[in-house]
């Protein structure tokens, strides 16, 4: 019976529908790379300025993970992917205006404050809605639809922003919000038939400290956080660097911003093939040996003076390669450690994920930025981190 009225459900919540919402939760974080540079120029601010509009996104994407899953425990799925909709348009329609850039920066962190809230929920009800037979496939589907955001949506925020400025980039992501919202409101009714009392907060930290305490846990986690999100120091310093140093264009920094993450999508693909024959923490490993090497290849480059648009991005593309075999298996090896705590290790990952994120990003954006030095030594760092954290799986 309950795969039947899982069945009944998804007729009424498309799954299209809720890859849109998942997607939607890290899109305002990529699209507006591109932009970061003709921001900065109009705000009156320096690059690192600007680059704090990345920082401060990330780390709203870090602790909001922490709140969005058990809320919606309790309260369902409708209602408070509903409220974290209205507070991301919110954050958009204050970024068109901002005189400056305080006020941009606390509009991001609205943004990613209800954003989360896609990012978790669309998660779950594709879960809500699956049946058993079927569920691998349509996460399948979304893993798929999350790796091309970051490598799509830099490259229509370089196209907006040539075309009609950085402020359009706002406009035209609020539309969509708004649009995907009516949608939901419209259309997408309530799949969570279990509501369950909302845990305190000792029980929650509790659960979250038994699972850190697990060494093999730990170490996954912390590779695969190191791994999935020190890309962007890179996409935070891009704009700044292509652009100042290397001469290109808003729209040409958008494309390549999508080289360099299509690299992921690349590596996503080959993990997936490799998945039921190599052993997950030996394609963890190769995955992160590939990022080191890489990340060394870059720092050589620049501080020999061989630095150009090709030299920059093939790294980069390499590097990128590495994250996508080292992500999905590090994922899987820690959800694996306990899977009666699934949901915990899922949320977890994804706020260790964000902070480090955002740590690799202000550590890259407070130098210079018409260096890859910086770059290079944070995908460095990470990889050196992962490594070491491997050897403990």
């Amino acid at each position: 019976m309950a795969d039947r009225s899982s069945v009944g459900e998804e007729r009424r919540a498309p799954l299209p529908l809720l890859v849109a919402v998942t997607m939607t939760g890290t899109v305002a974080l990529h699209i507006f790379v591109p932009a970061l540079a003709a921001a900065a120029v109009d705000l009156g601010t320096n690059a690192a300025g600007a680059q704090l509009t990345i920082t401060v996104y990330l780390i709203g994407l870090a602790g909001g993970q922490l709140l969005y899953g058990p809320l919606s425990d309790r309260y369902g799925r409708r209602p408070v992917l509903i409220g974290g909709l209205g507070l991301y348009l919110a954050g958009l329609l204050l970024a068109i205006p901002a005189p400056n850039i305080g006020v941009l920066l606390v509009a991001r962190v609205l943004q990613s404050l209800g954003a989360c809230g896609s990012l978790v929920i669309g998660r779950a009800m594709v879960r809500d809605v699956s049946t058993r037979e079927d569920a691998a496939r349509k996460l399948a589907i979304l893993t798929t639809a999350m790796t091309l955001t970051p490598a799509l949506a830099p490259a229509i925020g370089g196209v907006v922003t040539e075309a009609f400025g950085w402020r359009a980039v706002f406009v035209v992501l609020a539309g969509l919000v708004a649009l995907l919202g009516a949608l939901v409101v419209f259309t997408l009714p309530e799949t969570n038939r279990h509501k369950v009392a909302l845990p305190g907060f000792v029980a929650v930290l509790s659960g979250y400290l038994r699972l850190v305490r697990i060494p093999v846990f730990r170490a996954y986690l912390v590779a695969g956080a190191c791994g999935g999100t020190s890309l962007y120091a890179f996409l935070a310093v891009a704009p700044f660097l292509l652009v100042d140093r290397l001469g290109r264009s808003s729209q040409e920094v958008g494309f390549d911003c999508l080289i360099v993450v299509f690299g992921m999508v690349g590596g996503a693909v080959l993990a997936s093939r490799l998945a039921t024959r190599v052993p997950i923490r030996k394609a963890a490993r190769s995955g992160n040996l590939l990022c080191i090497a890489a990340a060394l290849t870059l720092l050589i480059v620049d501080r020999t003076g061989m630095l150009g648009v090709v030299s920059l991005i093939v790294p980069l593309f390499a590097y990128a390669v590495g994250v996508g075999l080292l992500s999905p298996n590090a994922v899987a090896g820690l959800m694996n450690v306990d899977p009666h705590a699934a949901g915990s290790a899922s949320s977890l990952y994804g706020f260790t994920q964000m902070t480090f994120g955002a740590l690799f990003t202000a550590a890259a954006s407070a130098w210079p930025a018409t260096s890859a030095t910086p770059v290079a030594l944070a995908l460095l760092s990470a990889g050196l981190i992962a490594a070491l954290a491997l050897r403990r799986a």
